[in-house]
């Protein structure tokens, strides 16, 4: 039994909720948001609430109902809040410039790394070390972020690289003489 899964997703005032043809469409001040319904679980938006249950007893379809729960409550938090990611850059000359519709980075190799923002999603550098992705689909502001730390993760001895922030590097300790 999933606990997360009983919960009903509320709708806050401003955001409307309507399912048609095996889609959910959420909209809100900060656009449309949709997701394609599985089969193993039976959606219902009513009372100002999405409630979300197994429409069988198989192993999968409770397999999968937190899961959509979660997934639904992203979309509706996605077109009211929307969501954000912090990356921190650390490392001599390592730093990054938003420039209009993609992000320069300069990362320590023999070129500059140039990343084109997808749409949807917003990327502003409060300072060259500091990276913020903000958007209102979850998947993609996340995604997003793993792509630019790819090109240069933390690294255990000195911690340079680019790091989500909160991230905990373990650091280990160098040669003794």
């Amino acid at each position: 039994m999933s606990r997360i899964g009983k919960k009903a997703v509320p709708v806050p005032a401003g955001v409307t909720a309507t399912i048609n043809d095996g889609t959910l469409s959420v909209k809100g001040p900060k656009g449309i948001l949709t997701l394609v319904l599985r089969d193993e679980i039976a959606y219902a938006v009513e009372d100002g609430t999405i409630s979300v249950k197994p429409a069988n007893d198989s192993k999968q379809a409770r397999a999968f109902w937190g899961m959509q729960r979660t997934m639904v409550q992203n979309l509706v938090t996605g077109v009211t809040d929307g969501f954000t990611r912090k990356l921190l850059i650390t490392g001599v000359g390592y730093r990054a410039a938003a420039q209009g519709r993609s992000l320069k980075l300069q990362l320590g190799y023999s070129h500059d790394v140039n990343i084109d923002v997808p749409e949807g999603l917003e990327v502003k550098t409060p300072d060259n070390t500091t990276v913020e992705i903000s958007g209102s689909d979850k998947q993609k502001v996340g995604q997003l972020a793993a792509e630019i730390r790819r090109w240069r993760k933390p690294e255990p001895y000195k911690g340079k690289g680019i790091k989500y922030d909160g991230e905990f590097i373990f650091r280990k300790e160098g040669k003794k003489k």
